[in-house]
């Protein structure tokens, strides 16, 4: 029962510190649930974020769900994702009936447009440090400056990308073990 809460405390602490979409909360997850609570490695966590973007739903909620179910089975995943989405749910409420009526102001964009800067730096330092983990080798540098300029020259869907990388390291280590014989 205290691995719930604390899994229900622990995402609710992600959820209400977190802006700006899923991606956002990226570093906020790999301090909470990697580096404070060792329910995933930096590579899982990786793992769960592209499965979370391949499937139905918010990116932020999958990757709890996911976390929650490795650390506690069914119930697990219930609890963290119902702690990610509570601090939401209650600030929105919060804030539906009073964001029309101060969204005109100009020190309230301008605080968004702050909060949007910080948010692009927040992710950015996510993707310096697991691009440190996750490319490794020559074949993981291609995949990644092939989806990179794939995902920014196409229209493509993320899981089109997430597919086509996941047969390609399929294919590669399939290779490195036949030339290994």
């Amino acid at each position: 029962m205290r691995i719930l809460l604390e899994l229900f405390l622990t995402f609710a602490k992600v959820g209400v510190m977190t802006f700006g979409g899923g991606y956002a909360m990226l570093p906020i997850l790999q301090r909470e649930v990697v580096d404070n609570k060792g329910w995933a490695t930096e590579e899982e966590l990786m793992d769960y974020f592209a499965i979370g973007q391949c499937t139905p739903g918010v990116i932020a909620v999958n990757t709890a769900t996911f976390i929650g179910q490795k650390t506690k089975g069914l119930p697990g995943g219930i609890i963290a994702t119902l702690g990610v989405v509570f601090p939401s749910l209650i600030i929105i409420s919060a804030l539906a009936g009073v964001i029309e009526a101060f969204s005109h102001l100009t020190w309230v964009q301008n605080a968004f447009g702050g909060i949007r800067v910080c948010v692009c730096v927040l992710i950015l330092n996510a993707v310096v440090k697991l691009y440190k983990k996750a490319v490794v080798d020559k074949a993981t540098l291609v995949i990644f400056l092939l989806v990179a300029l794939g995902s920014y020259f196409t229209p493509l869907s993320p899981v089109v990308f997430v597919l086509l990388a996941g047969a390609a390291g399929i294919v590669i280590k399939a290779l490195e073990g036949r030339q290994a014989k």
